[in-house]
């Protein structure tokens, strides 16, 4: 068995390798752009060479991991399953297509299948969402949800990370990601703006959690990049369709795979979730300004159950399958 990274020298790549080390499996094929191209990673204690994706495609490989923007998906993902592979995809250019599952493994693991060639990793920010009004959305049926987002700049990658800690350190950075700065800032902005007003990232939320759940809910979002390199946190507002008990939804909750509730006055911070692989809900209580509404504060690591930890995930549900 012959496992691809393609974008494997990126801040999801990497956490995808550490994952796949820890789990010890070999096989790995380390694929990167032109510029990471000769260079060394280390795993499982020996050195290996990154390979470019015109490379890697003439191996015999059996899971392709995309890991590398929406652009590389369009152009190789399909190559790939041409000679063979299936294909995990990072990028958001698969999540909305009609013909391709969406998946976080705990909600809907179960609907993948052996003709399944491509399946796409949801955003970091919708993954944490829908573990979370999963459970709650089967036993009290939503009807709206508002979600404010506070995002780390490790959702936008090495380059603005890497602008946080030269601003942080008082020099101009090499590379300016966000034009307004980070360093103490906080930015209204994830992605391009959409001609309804609505960032690219909010639209991801609100279309691929409807797609995830199966529902119609009415869903609003703000998503806003903080000068953090942690987690993502969410405040998130619940009205349901009916009357709730808030005990019964912290149950249901604590029942939820990948799940940890915090009750009363304890809760989890952005920095506090890093390298973590669970999802943290706490700050759960009774919002008295509607009849059947609740208020959530949903925090987890983007690089690990946002993306890597999801994609391992799924990239081992697979092999179960096929094996």
């Amino acid at each position: 068995m012959n496992i691809a990274i393609i974008g494997s020298t990126g801040l999801v790549g990497l956490e995808i390798r550490k994952i796949l080390e820890k789990k010890k499996i070999n096989n790995i094929l380390f694929v990167a752009s032109k510029k990471s191209v000769g260079k060394e990673v280390l795993y499982n204690n020996k050195k290996h060479k990154v390979i470019s994706i015109k490379n890697a495609l003439s191996k015999k490989i059996n899971y392709a991991i995309f890991s590398a923007g929406s652009e590389v998906s369009r152009k190789y993902a399909k190559e790939f399953t041409k000679k063979g592979a299936i294909v995990i995809d990072n990028s958001s250019f698969f999540r909305m297509n009609k013909n391709i599952k969406l998946i976080v493994p705990e909600i809907n693991g179960e609907t993948i299948t052996k003709k399944d060639k491509i399946i796409a990793n949801p955003n970091c920010s919708t993954t944490q969402l829908v573990l979370t009004l999963f459970p709650i959305n089967k036993i009290y049926p939503i009807k709206r949800i508002v979600v404010s987002t506070y995002q780390a700049i490790t959702g936008t990658g090495k380059e603005a990370v890497d602008q946080l800690k030269q601003e942080e350190k008082g020099l101009k950075p090499k590379k300016k990601i966000y034009k307004d700065g980070i360093f103490r800032n906080v930015i209204p902005k994830c992605d391009v703006f959409n001609k309804n007003g609505y960032t690219k990232e909010e639209q991801k939320i609100i279309d691929e959690t409807n797609k995830i759940l199966k529902t119609k809910i009415k869903i609003t979002a703000t998503a806003v990049r903080t000068p953090t390199i942690g987690g993502h946190a969410e405040s998130v507002n619940i009205e349901f369709k009916k009357d709730f008990s808030i005990k019964k939804i912290i149950n249901e909750l604590k029942k939820q795979k990948g799940i940890i509730v915090q009750e009363k006055e304890k809760y989890t911070t952005p920095n506090q979730t890093r390298e973590k692989d669970e999802v943290f809900v706490s700050r759960i209580r009774k919002d008295d300004s509607v009849k059947n509404g609740i208020n959530l504060w949903i925090v987890a690591d983007p690089l690990r159950k946002g993306a890597a930890t999801n994609t391992v995930q799924i990239l081992e549900t697979l092999i179960n399958l096929n094996n």
